[in-house]
């Protein structure tokens, strides 16, 4: 992970407007576009604004450019299989390695603490930033620039998406395989719940009949349900 700078007098977006082939009529777009709203808390003088009003519109144009795309590339798929085609491509793990491709998380402007962060943290803030800078590109240059830059970045992914099942979410993909391979549904049961009713962690076990396959934890029931399911796909090697 390259050290991410947190500072504005050495933060130069030129290097990122020629890697995208995009350059910003306003540049305070661009700039709002990386920036989180910790680093604001320690900059509290800069005049900025963070980016979460921008990922907030910016997310809804990506949604409407992919659904318009899936609508017309799959006229035989039904509502739920778009859906799913979808999600596949706006979700976090997606648009955080989009991101990351495209050297973003080397001009977030972060928080000391949030610059030291790694892992999913990082991921979300990735997401977040991409969805952002859509946003950004929607107000400065348009709807046909920002469907272009999404075409090129995220809408080519779905071909491999779809060929690899990665469509699939994890419960989906192994009721799937248990389905096709040993011809049982699988059930998952909650074992153990810890932590105070505001920051709950749930532990959830995953079961082909009575053999306990794995375990997963999460922060919902449904999360430790997904990550239960990640792991049975990789204890019986059918991820």
């Amino acid at each position: 992970m390259s050290i991410v700078k947190c500072y504005m007098s050495v933060m130069d977006f030129s290097a990122f407007e020629k890697k995208i082939n995009i350059t910003f009529s306003d540049k305070n777009l661009l700039r709002s576009a990386f920036t989180h709203r910790s680093y604001l808390n320690e900059n509290r003088k800069s005049g900025m604004e963070h980016n979460e009003r921008l990922e907030f519109l910016g997310d809804a144009v990506l949604e409407l450019i992919v659904t318009e795309y899936l609508y017309g590339k799959f006229p035989e798929k039904n509502e739920g299989d778009l859906t799913s085609y979808r999600s596949a491509l706006v979700n976090a793990v997606t648009l955080a390695g989009v991101a990351e491709g495209l050297g973003m998380n080397e001009h977030m402007l972060l928080s000391r603490g949030e610059a030291k962060d790694t892992g999913r943290a990082r991921q979300i803030i990735l997401a977040n930033a991409i969805e952002a800078f859509i946003g950004a590109l929607y107000l400065d240059g348009g709807y046909e620039s920002t469907k272009m830059f999404v075409s090129r970045h995220v809408l080519k992914l779905v071909d491999d998406i779809i060929s690899q099942k990665t469509w699939l979410d994890a419960k989906s993909h192994f009721q799937e395989k248990a389905q096709e391979i040993v011809g049982v549904t699988p059930s998952y049961e909650t074992v153990k719940e810890t932590g105070p009713d505001h920051d709950k962690k749930f532990t959830v076990a995953v079961f082909l009949g009575k053999e306990r396959v794995a375990e997963g934890d999460g922060k919902s029931k449904q999360e430790a349900e997904q990550q239960a399911a990640k792991a049975a796909l990789l204890a019986k090697g059918w991820e």
